[in-house]
């Protein structure tokens, strides 16, 4: 089994996935703010009830908006932006939030690191002690980590964060992620297990006061103390074995 190796050559093309979820109040400047770093931009509407519709049509930057109907979740919102991404001809897609947490002004960062390690999955790391990060996300966030060291024996600070540069020739899991908010560490799990190098690059982050959040803490818990069951499981019969095969091959 052939390990991917971290520098291929390979002509880069970015574009940006944004998912949103009724984000009217703050999807514009993120939007506006990504278009000065990346100019490309793929907006995944997953089936908002808010203004988003009217804002994205009269959006004073070009974007590509991808419209699901009806909300099924940030993980299927990603893998339509994904198939919307590589049908255009980009052989990496940058995701961020549409609620105003990240800095588009970061994106160069990522960006620099994807060109360096065209095969690397680009993780922004925020600060999980930053003064305003609610409880539930710093308590989210740790728990996660703990979870994905299990599973893969690797660290990583920052596993919950959506701001990511994905190659999407090698992107792994995406066929068999769960279509809600634990999608994300799916991918990273996966990408972890075949040999996919995930390198972490310091961002800031801010939680603006009209930030909307979908984070659902008993319900969203629920799935993925259920999905972090099912990885472990999978991490001892599976994961770990390959990643043990794909080190001994390099």
């Amino acid at each position: 089994m052939a390990r991917t190796p971290d520098k291929i050559a390979v002509a880069v093309r970015f574009c940006a996935v944004i998912p949103t979820y009724n984000n009217a109040g703050t999807l514009l400047d993120v939007v506006r703010r990504t278009h000065a770093q990346l100019p490309d931009i793929v907006v995944v509407d997953d089936g908002s009830t808010d203004r988003t519709a009217e804002l994205l049509a009269a959006s004073p930057v070009p974007v590509t908006v991808v419209s699901c109907g009806r909300n099924r979740g940030k993980g299927h919102a990603l893998r339509e932006g994904f198939r919307k991404a590589r049908s255009s001809g980009f052989t990496h897609a940058v995701t961020i939030d549409a609620d105003g947490q990240h800095y588009p002004e970061d994106l160069p960062r990522l960006l620099s690191a994807a060109r360096e390690n065209p095969a690397a999955l680009i993780v922004g790391s925020r600060p999980l002690d930053h003064v305003n990060m609610p409880r539930g996300n710093t308590f989210a966030n740790r728990f996660s980590n703990f979870w994905f060291r299990l599973q893969t024996g690797l660290d990583l600070p920052d596993t919950q964060t959506g701001l990511r540069v994905y190659p999407l020739a090698g992107l792994r899991g995406e066929r068999w992620m769960t279509s809600r908010y634990e999608a994300e560490l799916e991918l990273l799990v996966a990408s972890a297990w075949a040999g996919v190098r995930l390198l972490p690059v310091t961002v800031r982050v801010d939680y603006p006061d009209d930030r909307v959040s979908h984070f659902r803490p008993t319900l969203d818990f629920l799935r993925i103390s259920i999905l972090n069951t099912v990885l472990c499981f999978l991490a001892v019969v599976y994961g770990r074995p390959r990643m043990l095969i794909e080190k001994l091959l390099r």
